[in-house]
């Protein structure tokens, strides 16, 4: 077998176990009514293609009824078969439309469900796999599998097995009623109608692969160019980003063109085969009828299952098409769901009691990259209601302290604990519970201000969120706006500046009301005297609890009951404020340094 055949053979084979994984959706072993809707469609499915096979044998006998030839299948007259011939086919339209009402349900049910299922795995996945993805382009995958599945659903079920029945029906009949030599012509014509069809949309999925790729980072650039809107706007790049998505957009139209060529091409060709198979069955239809053998009314009733057999197979290089791709896009969903979570729950994990609030780290080792450590056996106490200022230059590894704890990362060597309590032995949904972050950089919904407050804590009253902003210094601001706590915030709260996003972020962490508090920067975009502010909001939020503080300015620590301060991954320092600068150690060169800088602004 010659290797450049296997990425097709695995190709296929994947497109076989895609099928397998949406099977169960469809025949669910906990809720019967899916499978007696799916029963109940499938009758209706061959009760439509066994009304529709009959119909030309009414044609026929309406013909011969008004040519005075051949006996009609029914006693009705020409005018009676001619009404039963309508019916027949109003009966097929019936049931086709039944068959549909009766599966939509079902369909609608598997399509919702894998996109629950592919939306909750996507948020278990862990932080590494989420920072290395474009989210245009996680989205499109998304989009593109979700309408994969109704397609496959709709077209698989009814067009393709259909098509393959109505065929078997209408050869069986050609040869009963007439001879081997109409079967014969009928055969040889789908035969090469359907390799014909394969061979030149095989070429075609690739084509639109191609057009699908060129789709997918058009789209990641255009995300990304909107997500940095403030960026493009710094650095007058309007210009720039512009030609970067024309750029993708010309090779999308590019390959888009080559689509269409290839499919004006494959509907030639289709109907260039139909017609000579037609032509071949009239031709045998018509010497039939000038030897007296048939009726006219068995030339018309060919004529008409040639044309009927011709409308489902017109389809068939688009339904092939549309099913590959979607069985590629369902499979690239299907990839994304098989993606193992790094981080994930024992199978005996309990929830996390929090008895004080203690956190310790124990010989804590972490490398984001195998080969390079970022945190280098470290080792730290923050006792129930202290509060532990972890301070240092970028890239020390402060941060991943931070998501250590929260556990978006599990340490790769020593533990690190709450209360005695490895984060690796307990469920994430009782340790996330129990922690409020308020990071750096605060990303808002794009909704209310109340929505974004709200979040904190499901279900929290208007009270609540008033009581919260209060806390975080922000109320007074909002019911200054024209629509208050209705007030959209714009994506990723860009109509709020830095301090009013960072202020709703700590009124939504002093909702939650978590007995451990992580602050990652949190009052880095803040002013002066908001600074003063947030720091006596927080000094309060904090009675009773322990504050983890990760700080760059040292003026907002300076009361911290234990100051921690990192070089390179390991801690060269800790103690007091004031046991630290009678050191004169590294932590007082920071602290003269920022001094003097505060001086000399």
């Amino acid at each position: 077998m010659s290797s450049d055949n296997l990425p097709e053979i695995d190709e296929r084979r994947s497109g076989w176990l895609t099928i397998r994984k949406v099977a169960p959706y469809l025949w669910p072993e906990d809720e019967p009514w899916v499978k007696r809707r799916v029963i109940f469609a499938m009758v209706m499915l061959v009760l439509a293609k066994l009304i529709a096979v009959y119909t030309p044998i009414l044609y026929k006998g309406a013909v011969d009824s008004l040519a005075g030839e051949g006996v009609p299948p029914l006693a009705l007259g020409a005018v009676g078969l001619t009404v039963a011939y309508g019916m027949a086919r109003l009966m097929t339209v019936g049931f086709q439309q039944l068959r549909d009402a009766l599966f939509a349900p079902v369909g609608q049910r598997a399509l919702r469900a894998l996109a629950l299922e592919t939306f909750q795995h996507i948020h278990q996945l862990s932080m590494r796999y989420h920072i290395t993805r474009r989210t245009g382009g996680l989205s499109r995958i998304i989009e593109r599998g979700v309408k994969g599945v109704e397609f496959l659903l709709r077209f698989l079920l009814f067009s393709i097995g259909p098509l393959i029945l109505e065929l078997l029906l209408v050869a069986i009949i050609l040869m009963w009623l007439f001879d081997v030599w109409y079967l014969v012509v009928v055969a040889v014509t789908i035969a090469l109608y359907i390799w014909f069809t394969f061979a030149v949309t095989e070429w075609r999925v690739k084509l639109r692969r191609e057009m699908n790729d060129q789709d997918t980072e058009a789209n990641q650039r255009a995300i990304d160019s909107l997500l940095n809107f403030e960026t493009v706007k710094y650095f007058n790049a309007e210009e720039r980003e512009a030609a970067r998505y024309d750029v993708s957009m010309k090779a999308y139209a590019q390959a888009a063109l080559k689509t269409a060529y290839s499919l004006a091409f494959l509907n030639f060709g289709q109907s260039l085969l139909i017609t000579c198979g037609l032509i071949g069955v009239m031709v045998l239809a018509a010497i039939g009828v000038q030897k007296g053998t048939l009726t006219v009314g068995d030339f018309v009733m060919v004529n008409a299952y040639m044309i009927q057999i011709t409308v489902p197979l017109n389809f068939l290089g688009t339904v092939y098409r549309e099913i590959r791709q979607s069985l590629v896009d369902m499979g690239q969903m299907f990839q994304l769901l098989e993606q193992p979570a790094e981080v994930t729950d024992k199978p005996d994990a309990k929830d996390l009691v929090v008895s004080g609030g203690q956190v310790e780290l124990d010989q804590v080792h972490f490398g984001y990259e195998a080969d390079r450590d970022i945190l280098k056996g470290v080792s730290l106490t923050a006792e129930a209601g202290q509060t532990v200022a972890i301070v240092g230059a970028t890239g020390s590894g402060k941060s991943t302290i931070g998501r250590l704890l929260f556990r978006f990362y599990d340490v790769t060597g020593g533990a690190l604990r709450i209360d005695g309590q490895d984060v690796r032995d307990v469920t994430q949904t009782s340790l996330h519970a129990a922690i409020g972050v308020v990071p750096q950089d605060t990303v808002l919904f794009n909704d209310t201000i109340r929505y974004n407050i709200a979040y904190g804590r499901e279900g929290a009253s208007q009270v609540d969120v008033e009581a919260a902003a209060k806390a975080a210094q922000i109320h007074d601001f909002i019911i200054a706006l024209p629509e208050g706590y209705d007030t959209k915030v714009g994506e990723r709260g860009l109509k709020l500046s830095g301090g009013e996003k960072q202020r709703v972020g700590i009124a939504r962490t002093l909702l939650k009301n978590p007995p451990i508090l992580l602050l990652d920067e949190a009052t880095s975009a803040l002013d002066t005297d908001t600074e003063q502010d947030i720091k006596d909001a927080l000094a309060r939020a904090g009675e009773g609890r322990t504050v983890i503080t990760i700080a760059h300015r040292l003026s907002t620590i300076a009361e911290a009951d234990q100051i921690v301060v990192l070089e390179q991954g390991e801690i060269i320092e800790q103690g007091s404020h004031d046991e630290l600068l009678a050191r004169q150690g590294r932590y007082a060169q920071l602290w003269s340094r920022q001094q003097s800088d505060t001086q000399a602004a």
